[in-house]
């Protein structure tokens, strides 16, 4: 018995003791030996590294079932679950991680805005001090290739598309009227005020299928999700007063700003082109409310904008010029989210509103306008792996408008419509290795208005050319839905449709930026109409169309010259359509064929300021003369702006800033205005529409009071 014992206990010690080997080779997809690679299994002490030539081996007295790891820096974890029993000889390739630095960039079409972009071009802080921006951020991108200068306006308009074209998103949510109120030729301005965003993501065509109702462009702002400190900024300039407060308690935190704006005292110090009754007046606030969930982050943005302003407006046809009027309020909420759900799966979601009234008055005529706009999305995110990611997510946008005109001897007239869509999407993102990826996605949309559906496909290609260039690829179909100026007398028509094509070469290099993107845009369906402009008898048609080509050169470079960051953009623009009441296909006024911005910004050291300079150029765009037989034949004189500004630390909290636009006081011409009638000689008489004033100047003080002694404003110059 005793001896049947003793067999027992040393059988039983042999095989807790017993030791199994583990061994093989690891390589890299080449076959070329990777060493120093950790191999471990999962759970225990049992493990080593990869020798020279890639081998490794260890004992183990695990037994069973186990799961045997492998990792080095760049490479995918290799994961192995088998009986450590068959873990000899094993042969092991290592992938390489597509997320590492380094890696190819799906990009074509899209400039993006952020310290977390692998593709950065401009961070939040350029956007802010480019000379000639005035502190809006709608400024500083026209300064980027795919633009056009139109300076009577101040919206975006992107390769060949009208303003209308590009929509607007916070948080991943439609801002539905983005700019401030005005009138004709003059100028807007965003709505926003720049320092609540962290990031912007810009494209100028071939965008995500996330996105839709727009034939050119988005651009995507992102605001803070964490503020750094507590702190206040106050704002003095020649044109208004600014305040700004961040509080931060445990998981939560609140921004706040507010900005008074009257141009009255500027301008009676400044001689203006126009006969102001009521100068240009506004009072505009924000916040920003945000609080952190153990896996999520919840925000909540507001934004309250009033403007009011009278003057007379020259028009050739009324030689005492025409009395226009206008009040607008305008707010906005935005609520989103976004976390994980676990299991690699994420969640972005919320909603959007818009209230937008309007009180005009032109001559003897009162307009009242008001819309309202609502936006809910959600989208789900699933990451299957590092080289494959599903997006995938619906949204419903409810819109409803209604006017009413005053006409003297004519009685009232009154238009209304709901304007409802619903629209899903999903997009794979495919990383073949880390020289290939693959953007592949599909958006279908339904409006209830129209009563039409369309599906909409996007692609993009990109593949790593060498370590610090690469080419991509972009295709996709857009479909927009007509204006409000056409819905409110014709609801029977079709969307407007546009078509992208885009080869983009990229090229970064220790702070050095070179991009290269040609482009083909095909207009379908565009609207037109048989009078100058939409009225309730005119006819409406989808017969329009067009096309817009051009090539777009960016070039960057923080790093040759100590303290001087600067940037050159070029574009060129071949554009002609065919539509609104064009007798022919024909370039717009509003498309310039050549486009040039040089931006400069110096650290003076011993002068503790930041110079800013910044050039504009865009050649003459076409107009349309009466007295000439062809449509569309005659250009405007080029357009030039040298913009100057400067930012001088009186302290480290505390700044003194001026700027000026136009330094040389270039005389611009935007564009002419015919008479609708002939005089007695058979001649179109026209006025030239020019600037309001040659320059803007901007006289300002800047102080930050915060705890950290050393955080100033200069970033939102």
């Amino acid at each position: 018995m005793k001896l049947t014992l003793t067999i027992a206990f040393i059988s039983l010690l042999l095989s807790v003791n017993a030791q199994t080997t583990i061994n093989g080779n690891v390589t890299d997809p080449s076959g070329i030996p990777i060493p120093g690679a950790n191999v471990y299994l999962e759970g225990t002490y049992d493990g080593g590294s990869t020798a020279e030539n890639g081998s490794f081996s260890f004992n183990s007295s695990e037994t069973g079932e186990q799961t045997l790891l492998i990792s080095f820096l760049s490479f995918e974890t290799y994961t192995l679950v088998a009986d450590v029993a068959t873990m000899k000889d094993l042969k092991i390739m290592l992938r390489e991680d597509v997320n590492s630095l380094g890696s190819v960039v799906l990009n074509a079409g899209t400039f993006s805005a952020g310290d977390n972009s692998k593709a950065a071009v401009l961070s939040p802080m350029d956007i802010v001090t480019t000379a000639g921006a005035a502190g809006d951020y709608i400024g500083a991108f026209q300064t980027l290739p795919g633009t056009s200068n139109v300076a009577e306006d101040g919206r975006l308009f992107v390769r060949g598309g009208e303003a209308n074209e590009a929509n607007i998103y916070i948080d991943g949510l439609r801002v539905f009227q983005p700019f401030t109120a005005t009138t004709n030729n003059i100028p807007t301005r965003g709505r926003f005020s720049p320092f609540l965003f962290k990031g912007t993501n810009f494209s100028t065509g071939g965008y995500s299928a996330e996105y839709g109702d727009a034939l050119s462009s988005v651009l995507s702002l992102n605001t803070i999700d964490e503020p750094d400190q507590e702190k206040t900024d106050l704002s003095i300039i020649n044109v208004g007063l600014g305040v700004g407060n961040t509080q931060k308690w445990k998981k939560n935190s609140i921004s706040v700003n507010a900005f008074y704006l009257n141009l009255k005292p500027y301008q009676e110090i400044i001689s203006q082109r126009v006969d102001w009754i009521k100068p240009y007046e506004s009072l505009s606030g924000e916040t920003v409310y945000r609080h952190a969930f153990k896996k999520g982050l919840l925000k909540v943005y507001g934004g309250l904008n009033y403007t009011d302003f009278n003057l007379i407006q020259e028009d050739i046809n009324v030689a005492e010029g025409v009395n226009f009027a206008l009040k607008n309020r305008n707010t906005y909420l935005n609520t989103s989210y976004k976390g994980s759900l676990g299991n690699d799966w994420d969640i972005a979601t919320g909603t959007s509103f818009a209230n937008d009234y309007n009180d005009i008055k032109i001559e003897d005529t009162d307009v009242n306008g008001e819309e309202n706009s609502f936006h809910f999305k959600l989208k789900l995110r699933k990451r299957f792996s590092n080289r494959f990611k599903l997006n995938f997510g619906a949204e419903q946008f409810v819109n409803t408008f209604s006017e009413k005109a005053e006409v003297p001897d004519f009685g009232t007239f009154r238009s209304t419509f709901d304007n409802n869509s619903t629209a899903a999407f999903t997009e794979a993102n495919v990383f073949f290795n880390k020289k290939f990826a693959m953007q592949i996605g599909v958006r279908g949309v339904h409006n209830t208005l129209l009563d039409y559906t369309k599906i909409s496909p996007r692609a993009s290609l990109a593949y790593k050319t060498s370590p610090k260039s690469q080419i991509s690829l972009a295709y996709g179909d857009f479909y927009q839905a007509p204006q409000q100026e056409i819905l409110k007398y014709d609801e029977t028509l079709e969307p407007e449709k546009s078509s992208h094509y885009i080869l983009n070469y990229l090229y970064q290099n220790d702070k050095r930026t070179f991009r290269a993107e040609g482009y083909y845009k095909s207009y379908d369906d565009l609207i037109k109409y048989n009078t100058n402009t939409p009225e309730f008898n005119s006819l409406y048609t989808n017969e329009g169309e067009g096309y817009a080509a051009g090539l777009d050169i960016f070039w960057r470079d923080n790093k040759s010259i100590k303290n001087l960051e600067y940037w050159v953009s070029y574009s060129y623009l071949d554009t002609k359509r065919n539509y609104k009441n064009f007798p022919t296909k024909a370039t717009p006024n509003f498309a310039a064929k050549h486009n040039l911005s040089l931006v400069t910004k110096y650290w003076i050291e011993d002068w503790k300021s930041l110079v800013s300079g910044t050039y504009n150029f865009a050649s003459g765009r076409p107009y349309n003369d009466p007295n000439q037989s062809v449509f569309q034949n005659q250009k405007a004189k080029a357009f030039n702006s040298l913009n100057f500004s400067w930012a001088y630390l009186l302290s480290q909290q505390k700044i003194l800033y001026f700027s000026v636009s136009n330094v040389l006081g270039f005389d611009n011409v935007f564009n002419y205005q015919y008479a609708s009638t002939p005089n007695i000689d058979g001649n179109f008489a026209r006025r030239t529409i020019r600037p309001n004033a040659d320059r803007f100047f901007i006289v300002g003080f800047f102080w930050t009071i915060s705890d950290n002694k050393t955080d100033n404003q200069l970033d939102n110059l």
